[in-house]
């Protein structure tokens, strides 16, 4: 009788001191509107979309990804990606295992080779209670603050200061923790009624970011008191919505000063700070340096 195939991803319930994870492949990408092999991985992938969309067929699933938005890829599931804007997208690519069980020396090592498939190379989901598995429902919008945490490890694991494999391993544990904190907010965000409306909302704000947005304004649109607003928003988006206003102007300046040569004051202006001062003032109480120094540390990369 023929043995029965693993279901993929394998698991294992552990408590998170046993988290330990291992970081093989952090590097930003940027590709061309084309159609990726079938396959699978030995590891497992965090792939974030910075700009662009990608499409992701995943068993007899297919997920569109637009920019802002996390696949989480398991180890040992068959995928297919594809990149599906009409011009280049831009991604962050993370592959890793848990408890740094893995040895990865290429990148070869992370695909498999499904002429001679290595059983026990397959690493292990950790599963924490009260979570659920990051591959369960395997699309994810980050906060800011995970997004920053993933450059910010592309960075410690593309330069390789002293000690980064301990910066990387820290930086990828937050990172998981952040979206393992984003099931609740995501469950709960389902049942509301409102739910799709403050969506509508949310990528509004994305698209106009340089609009006056106020909490009141906001409630006086969707017709509520601005405290219940408040608290719904904060239940699909994760934080309030001044917190997320001000995330996402940052998300953008980030990105417009990593991408282009405007100078600092229309970065500023065009993502809602038409005082430069204001803009530089608020910028490096975020990032921790001002949006010149930010932008010559980027080139580097």
């Amino acid at each position: 009788m023929a043995e029965k195939e693993p279901r993929y991803p394998l698991r294992k319930q552990v408590p998170s001191r046993e988290w330990s994870p291992g970081i093989h492949y952090a590097q930003f990408q940027t590709l061309s509107p084309c159609l990726f092999p079938r396959r699978r991985l030995y590891d497992f992938e965090l792939l974030y979309v910075r700009q662009g969309k990608l499409s992701t067929k995943m068993d007899t699933e297919e997920y569109i990804l637009n920019s802002g938005q996390l696949i989480f890829l398991s180890s040992g599931v068959y995928h297919q990606n594809a990149i599906v804007s009409d011009s280049e997208t831009k991604l962050i690519g993370i592959h890793f295992d848990f408890f740094g069980e893995s040895i990865i020396s290429s990148d070869e090592d992370m695909l498999v080779n499904e002429e001679e498939v290595m059983d026990e190379k397959f690493a292990l989901e950790a599963v924490t209670a009260p979570f659920m598995p990051l591959s369960q429902e395997p699309i994810y919008t980050p906060p800011p603050e995970c997004i920053h945490a993933m450059e910010q490890l592309v960075y410690e694991f593309t330069m390789r200061p002293a000690g980064y494999e301990w910066v990387c391993r820290g930086l990828l544990l937050g990172i998981l923790t952040s979206l393992l904190r984003t099931q609740s907010s995501r469950n709960a965000a389902k049942s509301s009624v409102h739910t799709g409306r403050i969506r509508a909302l949310i990528d509004e704000m994305d698209s106009k970011l340089a609009d006056r947005w106020s909490n009141k304004s906001m409630a006086g649109a969707m017709n509520m008191h601005e405290d219940h607003f408040s608290k719904l928003f904060r239940e699909v988006a994760g934080m309030p919505p001044g917190e997320y206003l001000r995330s996402i102007r940052h998300r953008e300046a980030r990105k417009l000063l990593r991408e282009t040569d405007w100078p600092i004051e229309q970065v500023g202006d065009k993502v809602g700070y038409p005082d430069i001062h204001y803009f530089s003032r608020v910028f490096t109480a975020n990032e921790g340096i001002s949006p010149r120094a930010y932008r010559k540390m980027s080139r580097i990369l």
